[in-house]
């Protein structure tokens, strides 16, 4: 039996059930749960404990706020309404939310009755206003705290400052055989989390992975078909829903500690803008011989949206969005506008949810898209003709830079001797995804009188260049400018030249110019639209540094800007 087998017999799996999270959810801590852990555990590295011992503790609640039973808040806005996704330790009794001396009611998102959604509209625009949670009996469930609707849409603002990364989920029990941890610890998660918000952005996103759980596709043998996988959360049913069967339960444990537990209460006052990707539908992008994990087929498309309806607040309608795309309680889970007074659009895209691949491995399919008509057709409309000072794409699939992987919009893939070459068939990968790049770059350059800039995540790393071409379309006129926002969350494993021993580069069908070649360490973007122009701000941190350093960090680099290239 091997060192970690040992382990997990001797601690009585007392990481684990430490975890708030653990506690909450009921994990068994049964003789036959540790003999199941261990016997699988014979394959894992000897790298002692999982959970909560790793060195790097989670950061304590803040002093000076009284959180009582809420275990977690996040919410976003628009300048006339707000969402928030709150969860409590128990379940409350009809718990309310006071903003302005007008109640509403919360809606149970979950079965458990602990997970609730406010949505309350008709609000004044650039306006603070007091929260406060409250049961039915009038108690206070927290102390009350701050949040700031947009500026109306005709409104110019002097400034806006967002916050963007990507990739900030990771469970704290994945290993890899030979590597080590495959994500950051929580408690470093958090401390990065932290340092951004010192820097007090007026809004966040959070562009996609925030999960991690992968089943079926290559991780899953690291991820959701491990050992410690099964030991803390089960197995998921892929024939049964979500909701009120035993998957509800899995869920919780796994993806828990990824969401609720990570951002905790300290995102209360920042409007939040969460984008999915690949592993938020619980799969890698990947084809082969065996299956393709994209389309999403109806258990992950259930996964992907249970875990938004429960942990994040879905994207607020934009006006103009194709009917199809809104809710009836105007919510646009998956594409929408932020939009921040006349200052900035930044225009927000699920590239996973909608992908069509209609190609066999003989021929190409100039159908297939990641976005569905009526959305790429609403989002060249905006581009054309936003009034936004500043515009912004923010895809959930970058461009510019590849990993070589199959699910881009690029057809740069692997030769026998590893190196990256475009004029090999890329098995499975449709023409019509460049095609479709191909129209929103040229959209985006097209307008003359602005930066045009996209904000992307995915590739675990922090970049940033401009496109001067993309295959035969000419883009010096008004090059694209591309920021890869980084990640706190990635260790060494789940960088993409240890994953698939590529590091991201610049596609072969495009020419282009990279200001910072992409980073594999860990960070965050500030990006600071003002009139005069864009001051891009890059952090990153390194483990060798330490977690004290994570409190002090600084931009590494800076990039200004100008509001035009065509001035």
């Amino acid at each position: 039996m091997g060192y970690t087998s040992l382990w997990l017999l001797r601690q009585g799996g007392s990481c684990l059930a430490e975890t708030p999270f653990a506690k909450r959810e009921g994990v068994a801590l049964q003789r036959r749960d540790f003999l199941k852990a261990a016997v699988g555990a014979l394959a894992l590295p000897s790298l002692g404990g999982l959970v909560g011992c790793r060195g790097v503790d989670p950061l304590p609640p803040e002093s000076g706020w009284w959180g009582g039973e809420v275990a977690h808040l996040l919410p976003t806005v628009s300048h006339e309404r707000l969402l928030l996704k709150a969860s409590f330790r128990s379940p409350p009794q009809a718990p309310r939310l006071l903003v302005a001396g007008r109640a509403i009611a919360g809606e149970a998102t979950d079965s458990s009755g602990r997970f609730f959604r406010f949505l309350a509209g008709g609000l004044e625009p650039e306006t603070r206003y007091r929260l406060e949670l409250r049961d039915a009996d009038g108690a206070s469930l927290c102390d009350p705290w701050p949040l700031r609707t947009f500026p109306a849409p005709g409104r110019l603002p002097k400034r806006f400052r967002l916050l963007a990364y990507t990739c900030a989920g990771g469970s704290d029990l994945f290993l890899h055989p030979t590597q080590g941890f495959l994500f950051q610890p929580t408690g470093v998660r958090q401390r990065l989390l932290r340092r951004a918000l010192d820097f007090e952005p007026d809004a966040a996103i959070a562009n996609g992975d925030h999960i991690y759980w992968d089943i079926r596709s290559r991780p899953g043998i690291e991820m959701a078909r491990s050992p410690q996988a099964w030991w803390a959360a089960g197995r998921f049913d892929r024939s049964q829903p979500i909701l009120g069967t035993p998957n509800e339960r899995v869920l919780h444990r796994a993806f828990g500690p990824q969401i609720a537990e990570l951002y905790g209460t300290r995102f209360r006052s920042l409007p939040m803008f969460f984008l999915q990707d690949d592993h938020d539908y619980t799969e890698n992008d990947e084809a082969n011989e065996r299956f393709r994990t994209f389309p999403p087929d109806a258990f992950m498309r259930a996964v992907a949206t249970t875990t938004q309806r429960i942990y994040y607040p879905e994207l607020l309608a934009s006006r103009g969005l194709p009917s199809g795309r809104v809710s009836a309680d105007g919510l646009s889970p998956h594409v929408a506008a932020l939009r921040f007074g006349r200052l900035f659009e930044g225009l927000l895209y699920d590239c996973r949810r909608f992908v069509t691949n209609r190609r066999d491995p003989a021929r190409h399919d100039p159908r297939s898209a990641f976005l569905p008509p009526d959305v790429e057709a609403w989002l060249l409309a905006r581009t054309a003709r936003s009034d936004a000072v500043y515009g912004a794409h923010v895809p959930s699939t970058p461009i510019l830079w590849t990993a070589g992987k199959w699910g881009e919009w690029y057809p740069d893939t692997q030769d026998a001797e590893g190196r990256l070459r475009t004029d090999i068939d890329k098995p499975w990968w449709p023409q019509g995804w460049l095609a479709q790049h191909d129209r929103l770059v040229a959209a985006a350059s097209a307008r003359r009188d602005r930066l045009p800039l996209f904000v992307s995540g995915d590739l675990h790393a922090t970049a940033a260049g401009r496109l001067l071409r993309t295959d035969e379309i000419d883009l010096r006129a008004n090059p694209v400018v591309s920021v890869l926002s980084g990640t706190p969350g990635s260790a060494g494993p789940s960088w993409p030249s240890h994953f698939r021993g590529q590091k991201p580069v610049p596609s072969g069908v495009i020419e282009a110019e990279e200001w910072i070649a992409p980073i594999e360490e860990n960070g965050f973007t500030l990006l600071d639209f003002e009139a005069e122009g864009v001051r891009l701000s890059f952090f990153r941190w390194r483990p060798e540094q330490g977690v004290e350093a994570i409190a002090t960090l600084t931009p590494f680099r800076t990039l200004e800007l100008p509001r035009s290239q065509t001035v």
